[in-house]
């Protein structure tokens, strides 16, 4: 695997090893003390950058409202720190509110045994990660697998059933946020509506990337979501306006309802924002069930099915 950034522009190399130091370091904060085997010892393995960074497509048009994400990808000694909350949380909101760093930044956290058992099944998105990633960390003696490749007929049959199951999870998301708003326009029912969206537009995404990659991170955060299926299927974006900074707001919104819609006093969404992004969920919906079906059909041609 790489370990040079020298392809990108010099501020984003710079970015990236100010990332790559506050996850340290942070990361050395939440683990001290530990009296646990596991934490007391527990490691930062690798950290690699993958999607459009490591590919070099990436796109940085933050005045048309696009500007790709960095990925990365934290490897680490035990299943327990991979727990966002316990021992991400902290770095995530540096990050965020670092002013040096000019673009959003994604995390996704797994032990070394998820990530090989992973590669040992030849699931895509590893296998894109093992082949095109850039190290930017690398704790010696802590080697990635070898992928094995999947057969054609097993990559069907697994894309078909997470397409058919997500796509009438999604269905039933989008009745239970029209049921909400056919009850009533008060704040309690409006809430409701929104976070059933919520939930439509992730498991859309959901279905996306699982029948893409085989994978689907632990994350409820629609923008990083967005932003992962998006860097595998451009088309993807058209489901979204976002030039318009109402349309920003909106989608900044629903990626809020997902917490802030059930347990938040202070939140507010208006009838008419609700209706904007019911639309947009419902176009994300047929792009990536049109999109997923041309990916099935090629597996299955593949299969030879």
């Amino acid at each position: 695997m790489r370990s040079d950034v020298d392809h990108l522009p010099q501020i984003q190399q710079t970015e990236l090893e100010l990332v790559k130091q506050i996850l340290m370091e942070e990361f050395a904060k939440a683990v001290d003390g530990g009296s646990q085997p596991w934490r007391k010892n527990g490691r930062i393995l690798k950290i690699i950058l993958f999607g459009s960074y490591a590919r070099n497509d990436w796109v940085d048009e933050p005045e048309n409202g696009y500007q790709s994400d960095f990925d990365l990808l934290i490897i680490v000694s035990h299943p327990n720190l991979t727990d966002i909350a316990d021992y991400w949380y902290i770095a995530e909101d540096r990050i965020l509110r670092e002013q040096a760093i000019g673009r959003p930044v994604n995390i996704i956290v797994h032990s070394l045994q998820e990530v090989n058992q992973a590669l040992g099944r030849g699931e895509y998105f590893w296998v894109d990660i093992a082949r095109d990633g850039i190290e930017l960390y690398d704790l010696p003696g802590h080697s990635l697998a070898t992928p094995k490749p999947l057969t054609p007929a097993d990559a069907y049959e697994m894309a078909a059933g997470y397409l058919q199951k997500n796509l009438i999870s999604v269905q039933n998301w989008l009745r239970m946020s029209e049921l909400a708003l056919a009850e009533g326009t008060d704040r309690d029912w409006l809430n409701k509506a929104a976070f059933n969206l919520h939930q439509a537009a992730e498991t859309a995404y959901a279905c996306f990337l699982l029948v893409r990659t085989l994978y689907f991170p632990r994350s409820h955060n629609i923008k990083f979501l967005r932003s992962l299926s998006e860097d595998n299927e451009p088309r993807l974006i058209e489901a979204w306006p976002r030039v318009q900074r109402i349309d920003r707001r909106r989608f900044e919104l629903l990626k809020r309802a997902y917490v802030e819609a059930r347990y938040s006093e202070s939140f507010e969404i208006g009838l008419d924002d609700l209706e904007a992004l019911t639309a947009s969920v419902h176009r994300l919906r047929d792009v990536v069930e049109a999109i997923s079906r041309e990916r099935l059909e090629t597996l299955r041609e593949t299969a030879g099915i």
